[in-house]
């Protein structure tokens, strides 16, 4: 070891138990340090092509990790402490982020391009979503009214979106109908025991990205008395690619916010000539 030299204290061999990581990584271009990453990776897509899979969300192959000697097991969620603890246990140090806000997502950017050295690079993606969420914001705040929004991560039961999602939903000049599940980490507690209450609440705009499925409009449409539903009415129904929104994650705060936002902005020219005519 050369102590002359900084490089050789940072993790050389990192495996990524999600896709944010490996999406960090890669914008900080330090992609060939991951020595693995998660199945469910499709951001960037090149990874799933250069590294090899080692888990999913819930399960991973520990003797595969263990083979790669990893000197950093980047997870995210207490669902992973699973997977967290037998890598303990066998010796390899573990990282786990409990981020589920715009600003905590932020601080996990900033977090691993300091573990690997890139910091001044971090700050500077940080610096550049920030700019993009603030043009959203101002365009968001020059809609007539605010779009009253519905964000569907599962249809059976009906689960409502996360607090990341929530908030994007807010910057993007929205309101979040069910904005009281936001803070509740875990689907089970996100759930909408009765349809009606979507009918209640009656959104101008639905968006739906369900988790691990392609969405199915006729199955949204067709529920009961949910023709009565503005966004319905109108067929402002949309469904957003799970990988823009449901990683906290980069892709959500660029990707994922930048096509809320044109979506909101079509609803605002939409209420606009309903005003004119």
């Amino acid at each position: 070891m050369n102590t002359n030299n900084l490089q050789d204290f940072y993790p050389k061999r990192i495996v990524c138990l999600t896709e944010e990581p490996t999406e960090i990584l890669y914008l900080l271009g330090e992609e060939a340090r991951i020595v693995g990453i998660s199945g469910f990776t499709v951001r960037p897509k090149q990874a799933r092509e250069q590294k090899p899979k080692i888990s999913g969300f819930t399960s991973a192959n520990i003797k595969k990790i263990l083979e790669l000697k990893p000197d950093l097991v980047i997870g995210f969620s207490d669902i992973q402490a699973k997977i967290a603890e037998e890598l303990i246990r066998n010796g390899v140090t573990v990282l786990i982020n409990n981020h589920r806000t715009v600003r905590e997502i932020l601080q996990v950017i900033l977090q691993i391009g300091s573990i690997v050295g890139k910091t001044e690079k971090a700050f500077q993606l940080i610096q550049d979503i920030l700019k993009e969420i603030e043009n959203v914001k101002k365009t968001g705040e020059s809609f007539i009214k605010k779009p009253k929004v519905y964000f569907e991560e599962w249809f059976d039961p009906l689960i409502t979106g996360i607090c990341w999602v929530s908030e994007i939903i807010e910057l993007a000049g929205g309101k979040d109908i069910f904005m009281e599940h936001r803070n509740a980490s875990l689907a089970k507690d996100r759930i909408i025991k009765n349809t009606d209450e979507v009918v209640q609440r009656n959104p101008d705009i639905i968006l739906a990205s369900w988790c691990g499925k392609d969405f199915e409009k006729t199955k949204l449409v067709t529920r009961q008395n949910w023709d009565q539903i503005a966004a319905v009415k109108n067929n402002f129904i949309f469904e957003i690619d799970p990988a823009i929104i449901l990683q906290p994650g980069p892709a959500a705060l660029t990707d994922g916010l930048k096509e809320i936002s044109l979506i909101f902005q079509r609803w605002n020219e939409f209420q606009t000539k309903l005003k004119i005519n």
